[in-house]
């Protein structure tokens, strides 16, 4: 997790130059970046963990009898994912511009307190009514959480230390996608103890867990460069003055060199016309479809692939340990595609090799499935799986890259997040009953999504260099505010 500087030898004796006349030297900038990450991102990390285990624990509670244990069917399981990520997607810009009026300790603390409490009570759910009711209260609750760490990390790094740090983070989401089917896989044999199906134990366990994590926030969680200090301790790793000032310092040097206002994490209204402009910034919507129509698959892999291993012959102990290894493989993946993107800097080439190694997989996983055994149908899905995301955070990281001003950035990762989770919404539906084992149609849906989210990525490459080579010739002479025209990163 080395700096920009030591990733690129070429820019160290510009760096030092800075750094010096500013009053400070790379040592000290070290020094204080890695307490950040070793607290603030680890911090981040955890609250996202918890965050996908209580969303996704509902795989594993399949494969023990949930949906039979409440009289509902394949399409209400689907309807209640649905209204989860449509609680998610409504309250998303709301949410954030909620972290910046009250600012990350505290909001990011109680919202965690808040899913972690809808999770944990989801073991009284008894009928299809209470399913629903518990799914929508989950995506209300859990909603910017993602877009609200994200920005949160924004005001601590660099744009250039920004990808691997935003991938990190995602490896909380990726990563309990991996863990949450072998806890299941343990937590399903409590089966009955005490008089509590094995699901009922997952839902409370897991809840109780994120609700034990929303404690950590509030005590360790610092603020931002410029309000350091959790909540209610002087935190575990400590910023001293001479820390609070180097990172304030690089951070307005990198402000002031790609002439972008910064208003911190401090507490911050957002005006609605600022949402609106950031709304209508017409250039950065290829991204969001793009994110939308590859993203929208995910949520289908990540609740069937369990059921799926059921169905290739695994009891459910053992499939869903199974079930974890493509998403281990995924971590690898991300992080692969992570560090290409830093290395090339070249940001949407990153995102469309990804998708393409995603596609390919796919094609194959539809062409193959079918003719073979049963360990080269786990192989396969196990491919779909670990390269079904390793797009996605570098293409974060993409968007943070092109936006200018604080406030506009927490918007647009909002409506970024907002488009992943529609997609979301959307895939719920590509594996239906009687589509499976094989899930052909489902399969050819998740390619025709894929391909067009290659296209509009792109496209977006397009946008980018068109405006950049139209600056370059002057055409743009400034932006509405008098500042110099934006170049974006392709």
């Amino acid at each position: 997790m080395g700096s920009s500087i030591k990733e690129r030898p070429e820019a160290v004796t510009g760096s030092s130059l800075s750094s010096l006349e500013q009053g400070w030297n790379i040592e000290d900038e070290t020094r204080a970046r890695r307490k950040i990450d070793f607290s603030v991102l680890p911090l981040l990390f955890l609250g996202l963990l918890v965050f996908q285990l209580d969303r996704m624990n509902i795989a594993s509670a399949l494969t023990g009898g949930f949906a039979k244990d409440i009289n509902v069917d394949l399409n209400t399981i689907n309807l209640g994912n649905q209204l989860m990520f449509m609680g998610i997607v409504l309250l998303e810009i709301p949410s954030n511009m909620a972290l910046q009026w009250i600012g990350p300790r505290k909001w990011i603390a109680g919202q965690v307190l808040a899913f972690g409490t809808v999770a944990a009570l989801q073991v009284f759910v008894r009928d299809r009514a209470g399913f629903l009711a518990a799914r929508v209260m989950l995506g209300f609750c859990e909603s910017g959480y993602i877009p609200g760490a994200i920005f949160t990390l924004s005001t601590w790094y660099t744009k250039t230390e920004l990808a691997k740090r935003v991938a990190i983070l995602f490896f909380g989401m990726f990563g309990a996608n991996a863990i949450s089917p072998l806890l299941a896989s343990g937590i399903l044999k409590m089966d009955h103890l005490r008089g509590l199906r094995g699901w009922q134990w997952l839902f409370l366990l897991e809840g109780l867990f994120t609700i034990c994590v929303s404690f950590i926030l509030i005590f360790f969680l610092p603020g931002s460069p410029d309000a350091p200090d959790p909540l209610l301790s002087p935190g575990l790793i400590r910023l001293n003055h001479a820390d609070r000032d180097v990172l304030q310092k690089r951070l307005e040097q990198g402000h002031h060199d790609s002439n972008e206002e910064t208003n911190g994490a401090r507490e911050t209204r957002i005006p609605l016309r600022l949402v609106w402009e950031t709304v209508s910034h017409w250039r950065r919507w290829p991204h969001y479809v793009s994110t939308f129509a590859v993203f929208s698959n995910w949520s289908s892999l990540t609740t069937y692939t369990p059921s799926i291993m059921v169905s290739l012959g695994w009891d459910p102990i053992t499939a869903n340990a199974l079930a974890a290894v493509g998403a281990f493989l995924s971590l690898l993946v991300v992080f692969v595609f992570a560090y290409l993107s830093d290395k090339t800097n070249r940001r949407g080439a990153t995102v469309i090799a990804a998708q393409v190694c995603y596609l390919i997989a796919l094609v194959v996983a539809r062409e193959v499935h079918p003719h073979v055994g049963q360990w080269s149908r786990w192989g396969l899905w196990t491919t779909v799986n670990a390269f079904a995301v390793g797009y996605h955070p570098v293409h974060n990281t993409w968007v943070q890259l092109n936006c200018r001003e604080g406030r506009k950035r927490s918007i647009t990762i909002a409506m970024w997040v907002m488009s992943a989770i529609s997609g979301l919404m959307v895939g719920t539906q590509y594996y239906r009953a009687g589509d499976g084992p094989f899930y052909h149609h489902g399969l050819l849906i998740q390619i025709c999504m894929v391909v067009v989210g290659i296209v509009f990525a792109a496209l977006q490459i397009a946008i980018y260099l068109v405006h950049n080579k139209r600056v370059a010739q002057g055409k743009h002479k400034s932006d509405k505010d008098g500042r110099p025209p934006q170049i974006y990163v392709p």
